[in-house]
């Protein structure tokens, strides 16, 4: 009966270690190919929160394998999660993420600092590092709001469980390059939450423009990013109409421009 470690993953390592992804077998070779992967994620920060968004489309090679995956998921009330790389993995690695900082709270009594959680997700990847050689990367990008420090913070990670806190926005995922040319243009310090998440949406309609592996705004399925907005009164997920609604107004303002908003010179 006694409660033992506060890290769920320990925890797990020492009575059942084979649950843990990085503990399993893999055969030799590269699997990068056999497993659906998830990009882009975005994330820009505000003044009184951050915003994450990660497209829909899953890959397998040149095949698009789901065209509705969900990448962008709440860690804790203060703080998502987004996901690229391979998806499978990506989401059982989230899943013992979100168990870990719970496992946390009900053992210690107390919430995990935005340090504390960001540096548990490092340790996690670090685990998956056999199967990341293997071609089976996770590379998620952490966000949330950190009552501490009354802002929002961004946290990116390589396959290693190196952990990089980024200023003001970040992008994760093969079609990174481009989201993060668009937000250097979009970006600024004085926007509200409304015009943080059109920004978010811009960027990963610019990545989908170059990346093949990057999901724009599926106008006939009416499939669009997830967002999610946090702030000190916690995280929520925008509703589908209102992310619908940013996103018909931009392919409607995209129709006279293709190439998107003109930024300012100064």
């Amino acid at each position: 009966m006694s409660p033992g470690t506060s890290s769920f993953a320990d925890f797990l390592g020492d009575h059942q270690p084979d649950l843990l992804p990085g503990r399993r077998a893999v055969p030799a070779g590269n699997a990068a190919e056999l497993a659906p992967h998830g990009t882009t994620i975005v994330a820009a920060t505000f003044p009184g929160g951050v915003v994450m968004a990660g497209d829909r489309r899953a890959t397998m090679g040149n095949i698009i394998a789901q065209r509705d995956i969900e990448k962008v998921f709440p860690a804790d009330e203060y703080s998502v999660v987004g996901i690229a790389g391979t998806a499978g993995l990506a989401v059982e690695m989230v899943r013992l993420f979100q168990t870990e900082l719970e496992h946390y709270e009900k053992i210690e009594g107390i919430t995990l600092s935005m340090d504390g959680k960001s540096n548990r997700l490092a340790t996690l990847i670090r685990a998956n590092l056999g199967l990341a050689m293997q071609g089976l990367a996770v590379v998620p990008l952490f966000a949330g709001y950190d009552l501490d420090a009354d802002q929002g913070r961004i946290f990116s990670y390589d396959v290693t469980g190196g952990r990089y806190e980024e200023t003001a926005f970040h992008a994760v995922g093969s079609g990174s390059l481009f989201a993060r040319g668009a937000l250097k243009k979009l970006y600024r310090e004085d926007l509200d939450a409304e015009g943080c998440v059109t920004a978010a949406v811009q960027a990963l309609y610019d990545a989908a423009d170059d990346d093949s592996a990057t999901g724009g705004p599926d106008l006939a399925r009416r499939i669009f990013p997830v967002v999610h907005v946090i702030t000190a009164d916690g995280g929520r997920r925008l509703p589908d109409d209102e992310v619908a609604a940013i996103a018909d107004r931009i392919i409607a303002a995209r129709m006279q421009r293709p190439d998107g908003p003109a930024a300012a010179l100064t």
